[in-house]
């Protein structure tokens, strides 16, 4: 390995250090405990370092979510791969979504709630969000029904799933009755 392939992959690996962290302080302590100077202490690096890799807070976000995306559509690929009616697929999509966002509230805030200076649903949006929408579009898309476009019905089915994953975990909806939700969404929007 060359000096220059090894200084490489040393960058990477601070690079994957710096987001691990900021996303295991985040779930920890809230996206405000989230600053560079506590993420140079607990990383053991200086400020300068953290800089050299992003520009301040917001690039973290924005890494955070890229990560967070990806995972995301894959937990909802696997959930609906289980499943063969279409039906069961829908559902087994939507709580998938939920239950992404439950279990990991400081990376759906940083997808879908805070700026990380990503472009959505625009020509520059980078890949893994593009393939998180799509991973929604697979399944969505055989729902909307005819003469409904299926992005428009993948946004507006989404936009339901946020919500009701924001108002749930804000307590503003009572969690005991997630799984209605989910199947009153299905049941009503779904064209199946």
């Amino acid at each position: 390995m060359s000096v220059q392939e090894r200084k490489q992959r040393e960058r990477a690996d601070r690079e994957r250090l710096i987001v691990a962290t900021a996303r295991e302080l985040a779930e920890q302590q809230g996206w405000d405990a989230v600053t560079t100077r506590r993420l140079a202490e607990r990383i053991e690096y200086s400020q300068p370092v953290l800089y050299s890799h992003f520009r301040g807070k917001r690039e973290i976000i924005g890494a955070v979510a890229l990560e967070g995306a990806a995972e995301m559509a894959v937990a909802m690929r696997s959930a609906t791969a289980a499943a063969s009616a279409p039906r069961d697929r829908v559902v087994a999509l939507a709580r998938a979504y939920l239950d992404f966002a439950e279990r990991n509230p400081a990376v759906y805030d940083a997808l879908f709630q805070l700026d990380g200076g990503l472009a959505y649903a625009q020509e520059d949006t980078p890949e893994q969000l593009k393939d998180a929408f799509a991973a929604l579009m697979e399944t969505l898309g055989e729902a909307a029904g005819d003469g409904v476009a299926p992005e428009l019905f993948t946004e507006v089915f989404w936009a339901s799933l946020h919500g009701v994953a924001t108002l749930t975990r804000s307590r503003r909806l009572l969690p005991e009755d997630a799984e209605r939700r989910v199947e009153l969404l299905v049941d009503r929007l779904a064209v199946l």
